[in-house]
């Protein structure tokens, strides 16, 4: 049993073709069954941001039809996060690819196409071998 766990260990794990941004799909997804996406996730925010600022900002790729920004239920105070919503995914594209990594009072932002939360199901994110494990011994 033992030699077998050892052979085993020395395998090289190779993380499936159906994982597309981090997440695990039962087929791999092809652009024509995934909808047009007209909502981004903005990360970076500093606690200065608000609605109308981070409207603003985004609007002049397109027509911005609205922007949420998370908030700590306890606290108040933004997350650092929100979604910016717009009328055509040529126009959400555009603005994502110029305002990724871009500074936005003082912070730089990181722009992504938001993904659908789909309540229920299980959240699948696959474990990579061979990054920070390099102390952990054998069983």
């Amino acid at each position: 049993m033992k030699g077998i766990l050892i052979e085993l260990s020395r395998r090289v794990v190779r993380l499936p073709t159906n994982i597309v941004n981090g997440r695990l799909y039962c087929s791999p997804p092809s652009s024509s069954s995934l909808p047009p996406n007209n909502k981004l996730f903005v990360a970076g925010l500093s606690w200065s941001v608000d609605e109308k600022s981070l409207s603003d900002a985004f609007s002049s790729f397109g027509q911005v039809t609205e922007v949420r920004i998370m908030y700590d239920k306890e606290t108040g105070r933004s997350r650092g996060f929100g979604f910016v919503y717009f009328s055509k995914h040529e126009e959400a594209s555009s603005a994502k690819d110029s305002m990724d990594g871009k500074a936005f009072l003082g912070r730089p932002l990181r722009v992504s196409f938001a993904l659908e939360k789909v309540r229920g199901a299980p959240v699948v994110v696959p474990r990579l071998t061979g990054t920070g494990n390099a102390d952990r011994k054998t069983r």
